[in-house]
């Protein structure tokens, strides 16, 4: 039989002195990362809370474009988020990366999609794996290289977006191989460009560099 109601007042009531706060950041997290499956999305986050560990949050809300689904899959919040939580190891287990992946709500079937692009193993080097997920993103090499720097950089939103000429080289030299219809020559003569101009910026490349008509794409 169903046990009787049983009547609280307010002095028996005792809410954790720390559950405003708690509550407080999660919603404005949730609002600011908008997940598909929300109950999926806190699981991940609480969890992550409990271990200290990078949360699965955007830094800002992102509006979809017109032409976009609300759950279009990938997009570069979600990707700086896995960066944020994944690039402190070099080399991240598959099993790792998937459970991440599993937590924003992402489809497997992306996951695949783009992990088939070169020949992983049970680990991935993160950095080409941010790479593969900028090709994703963009359109072009140059608008999958806009998307990185814009990631990877320290500086404020909306700013140069700089990044060191090693990791600029480094994932331009890959994507290009993996485009697979770039000529070796060709990416050399565009590396040895943007160099130039990093030499005369403190070794630093800035989105304008590469972004601006260029005679080699």
């Amino acid at each position: 039989m169903p046990l009787p109601d049983t009547m609280f007042c307010a002095q028996q009531i005792k809410i954790p002195p720390e559950l405003p706060d708690i509550m407080k950041k999660f919603t404005k997290a949730a609002i600011r990362t908008q997940p598909h499956d929300v109950l999926q999305w806190a699981a991940a986050y609480f969890s992550a809370l409990s271990k200290g560990e990078t949360l699965p949050v955007k830094e800002r809300i992102e509006m979809p474009l017109a032409t976009e689904k609300a759950d279009a899959g990938l997009t570069p919040g979600l990707l700086k988020i896995l960066h944020k939580q994944l690039s402190p190891k070099d080399m991240v287990n598959v099993a790792e990366l998937k459970e991440k992946w599993k937590h924003l709500c992402l489809s497997e079937e992306q996951l695949d999609t783009i992990l088939q692009l070169d020949d992983f193993g049970e680990e991935v080097e993160w950095m080409k794996f941010l790479a593969l997920g900028c090709s994703v993103l963009g359109k072009s090499l140059l608008s999958s290289m806009k998307h990185a720097c814009e990631i990877l950089t320290k500086d404020p939103e909306g700013g140069a977006a700089r990044v060191p000429f090693e990791t600029f080289s480094f994932l331009y030299s890959y994507l290009a191989r993996i485009d697979g219809e770039i000529p070796e020559e060709k990416t050399e003569a565009f590396l040895h460009g943007i160099k130039e101009y990093a030499d005369q910026q403190h070794g630093m490349v800035l989105l304008r560099n590469f972004l601006t008509p260029s005679p080699f794409f």
